[in-house]
């Protein structure tokens, strides 16, 4: 029997990616140096090295406007981009910083330093890179301000439990007696203790005409075992409370005083004297009308994902970049994973929070809130609120839309009709029809 002739294979030709940027250039961010890559035909050495000192950066823009670049994207490495990036773009380039999961290479290839450098160049050419969000002067200045008195506020809680745990190892049980160790009284008892007062009597005499406890109580709860290594630890602990309470009030008059610069976009009679006042002078619009969002959340919200909205395209690639949708993974035709994006996102976690105050709220979206943690459980509920707040929050930022409350009764009347709606629609389905009673 004849063979048939296999036919000759035809060679495909692989078309070559267009060059999207001819001008970029790729550095490789480190603690040390920095190694910066250019187009081969720009100069000698495209591959060149600079120290992180801040001359250095100002040599590595000078280089780069000598090599004709026009955009240039940096490997995001802990925070030691920053400073480059800043001066990148005093000199007017376009820069992008990249999640390092976006450049990784690929198997089997050497890693180094210069290697790197020249592998972003090129996937930047090819306009494979996204740039991560970065906002404005402006807005940055305000976020440091607002991680700050995070940073303070944790701080400040920190001393308190250290308070209380010195207190319960010499068995000093003020804080079953006194519901805020920190409050008027609270301060006033500790104050004395450390200047050395241990007469429970005394100390009971301190107590506020509010305090609920009799003052026998409050002076069982006084007796301790006194130990001069627990009250120096009772010391630093008050201390630092006072010094952190005293720096939060100072981090509050910057903010306040940097909400003040920011451009109007409401008009708003005179010059605001509340915060909420000021928020809504500065994105136009009342955030605080949102049920569970209050003037601190809103303040955290603009300071992480600034006023301009314009950087997503629509309001679900703003969910998408807070991580609060579901991240689908489909494989074969079907949906494997459905878990969100692990994003740690601060305007993310407050939305969190947010939708978490919902439990008792008498609102429309406190009631959405509650049929959803019935049906899938806090957490999924807490994530769905949460992503029903981000489509807010856009709304009112990009189109200046304001939050209109429609109560509860209306919302449970709405709520009713898409029952009835979907129960004629499965009645049809098995050829039935739904009679009022």
């Amino acid at each position: 029997m004849r063979r048939k002739k296999n036919k000759a294979s035809k060679s495909v030709n692989l078309q070559v990616l267009p060059v999207v940027h001819p001008n970029a250039a790729g550095i490789d961010v480190g603690a040390k140096e920095h190694v910066v890559a250019v187009p081969c035909d720009r100069d000698p050495q495209p591959v060149r090295t600079f120290r992180a000192f801040t001359p250095e950066l100002h040599e590595v823009a000078a280089w780069l406007k000598r090599c004709g670049i026009q955009t240039v994207a940096l490997e995001s490495t802990g925070i030691y981009w920053i400073s480059l990036y800043e001066v990148l773009e005093q000199y007017g380039f376009e820069v992008r910083v990249v999640n390092a999961r976006h450049v990784k290479h690929v198997p089997g290839r050497t890693k180094t330093d210069v290697l790197d450098c020249q592998w972003i160049q090129k996937l930047h050419s090819f306009g494979l890179l996204n740039g991560s969000f970065r906002p404005d002067q402006q807005i940055r200045k305000l976020r440091t301000y607002m991680r700050l008195r995070d940073n303070l506020v944790v701080a400040s809680t920190q001393a308190v439990h250290h308070m209380q745990k010195a207190l319960f190892e010499m068995n000093v049980q003020l804080s079953n007696v006194i519901s805020d160790i920190v409050g008027e009284t609270g301060l006033a008892i500790l104050e004395a203790i450390i200047a050395g007062q241990r007469d429970p009597i005394q100390l009971a005499a301190l107590c506020s005409s509010r305090i609920k406890a009799p003052r026998e109580t409050v002076a069982k709860s006084l007796h301790g075992n006194w130990d001069s290594a627990l009250l120096f630890a009772l010391k630093v602990a008050l201390e630092t409370y006072r010094f952190s309470q005293i720096k939060i009030r100072d981090c509050d008059g910057c903010i306040q005083h940097h909400l003040a610069q920011f451009e109007s976009r409401a008009e708003v009679n005179n010059s605001p004297k509340t915060l909420k006042l000021q928020l809504q002078r500065v994105c136009g619009v009342d955030l605080t009308k949102i049920p569970g969002i209050k003037e601190q959340s809103a303040q955290i919200i603009i300071s992480e994902v600034g006023l301009d909205m314009t950087k997503w395209n629509t309001e679900k690639q703003f969910c998408s970049f807070l991580g609060l949708c579901p991240n689908n993974s489909i494989s074969g035709g079907k949906v494997l994973r459905r878990a969100t994006r692990k994003v740690y996102n601060r305007a993310a976690d407050t939305l969190r929070l947010c939708a978490q105050s919902l439990t008792h709220s008498k609102s429309a979206l406190g009631a959405k809130y509650r049929r959803l943690k019935a049906r899938l459980g806090a957490p999924k509920a807490i994530v769905a609120m949460a992503h029903h707040f981000a489509r807010l929050v856009y709304r009112m930022l990009r189109y200046g839309q304001n939050f209109v409350e429609q109560g509860i009764h209306q919302y449970e009347l709405k709520f009713r009709l898409q029952r009835i709606k979907w129960l004629k629609k499965e009645a049809r389905s098995f050829n039935f029809q739904l009679v009022p009673a």
